[in-house]
C-alpha cells in the first residue's frame, strides 16, 4: 500500500464530506453544470408553455450554448467552446455525468489539490471540441451534415477527468472490503464503454470528441509527472483577475527566521519527535485539499502515515 492509499484510507475515516467548501473546485464544477442545466430547462419550459414547440427551443436557444461543427458558425459563436461543456438538455444524462464527475473528480482533487481539477476539465472540453470539429470535416460527409452538427454536454471533459484520475492513481481501489476492492481502471473502462455506447448511433465525430477529452487528461498527467504543470497559466490568470478587483489584496511576507535560519544549507539543530494531534492532521488535510498529496513534506507524510496506523 502506497502513501497515497494511506491518505485515502485516513481521509475516508476522519474527514468530513466537504463538497460545499468555498475552495472546492469540484463544487464549482457541479455548480456551473447545474446552473446551466436549470437555465436551459427553464427556457425550455417557458417556450413549451407559450409556443408549444420543441423545435423553437433547439434551433433558437440551444444553438447559442452548443458547439457548432461548422467553422463559419463557430466564428460567430466562439464562446460555445466553453459553454457546451457545461450545458445539457437531458436530465438522465446530466445526472449520470455528475455522478461520474464526483467519482473521478474527488479522487483527482484529493491527490492533486484544488488547482488541477478545473484546468483538466477545461482542457478535456477544449481538446474534445477540436477533435469534434476536425473529425467532422475529415470524415466523408455532405455539407448539410456539417452545417447541422453540434456538440453539447460535459462528456469530453469528464472523460479527461476520469483518465487523469486513473493515470495518477491506478492502484486506487473502491469497496476494499470486497475481495480487496475494485481497481479504478476497471471502473474507468466501464465508464468509457457506457459513454461510447451512448453515442454509438451518433455521428463518429461525437465519439471522437470524447476520445479527445481522454487524450487531454492522459497528456496533462503525463506532463505533470515530468514536472510540467499545464495548469499554472490558468491559475495565475484567475488569481490576477480576482486580485484586480480586490483592494484588500495581501502580499505574502517571509518571516526573518525563515530567511536567516531555515534557508541555511544542511541545518539540523535537533531531531523532531512526531507529535500527531487532531489540529495538525486538519492542517495537513487542508494542505492536501489546496495543493494535493504530493505537496506534503516528508515530515507531514510521516505524520499522516502514523495517524492512519493508529
Amino acid at each position: 500500500m502506497g502513501e497515497s492509499d494511506r491518505f485515502q484510507d485516513y481521509k475516508t475515516k476522519k474527514q468530513r464530506f466537504t463538497l460545499g467548501h468555498p475552495d472546492n473546485a469540484l463544487m464549482w464544477l457541479f455548480a456551473f453544470n447545474v446552473i446551466f442545466f436549470l437555465i436551459l430547462a427553464t427556457i425550455k419550459l417557458a417556450i413549451a408553455v407559450n409556443d408549444n414547440s420543441a423545435n423553437v427551443f433547439f434551433t433558437q436557444v440551444v444553438n447559442w450554448f452548443s458547439l457548432p461543427a461548422s467553422l463559419g458558425k463557430f466564428s460567430n459563436r466562439y464562446w460555445t467552446i466553453l459553454t457546451y461543456m457545461f450545458s445539457d438538455t437531458e436530465l438522465v444524462r446530466a445526472i449520470s455525468n455528475m455522478l461520474w464527475l464526483w467519482v473521478f473528480g474527488d479522487i483527482l482533487q484529493n491527490l492533486t489539490g484544488n488547482k488541477k481539477l478545473i484546468p483538466i476539465y477545461l482542457y478535456g472540453g477544449i481538446v474534445g471540441a477540436l477533435f469534434f470539429i476536425i473529425a467532422t470535416y475529415l470524415i466523408p460527409t455532405n455539407r448539410a451534415i456539417i452545417d447541422s452538427a453540434n456538440l453539447l454536454g460535459a462528456n469530453a471533459s469528464i472523460m479527461a477527468v476520469s483518465v487523469a484520475a486513473t493515470r495518477i492513481a491506478y492502484n486506487y481501489r473502491f469497496f476494499k472490503h470486497i475481495r480487496g476492492g475494485i481497481p479504478i481502471w476497471v471502473l474507468t473502462f466501464i465508464y468509457i464503454f457506457i459513454d461510447i455506447a451512448d453515442v454509438a448511433t451518433a455521428p463518429a465525430a461525437q465519439a471522437l470528441s470524447h476520445i479527445g477529452g481522454a487524450f487531454a487528461g492522459f497528456l496533462f498527467i503525463t506532463l505533470l509527472q515530468n514536472k510540467i504543470d499545464a495548469s499554472i497559466w490558468m491559475n495565475k490568470s484567475y488569481d490576477w483577475f480576482i486580485n484586480v478587483f480586490n483592494p484588500n489584496k495581501k502580499y505574502p511576507r517571509t518571516a526573518i527566521k525563515n530567511r536567516v535560519h531555515y534557508n541555511v544549507p544542511k541545518a539540523n539543530l535537533y531531531n523532531k519527535i512526531l507529535n500527531v494531534t487532531e489540529d495538525k492532521i486538519d492542517q495537513i488535510l487542508d494542505k492536501i485539499n489546496q495543493k494535493g498529496y504530493n505537496s506534503l513534506t516528508k515530515e507531514e507524510k510521516d505524520i499522516l502515515k502514523k495517524a492512519s496506523e493508529d
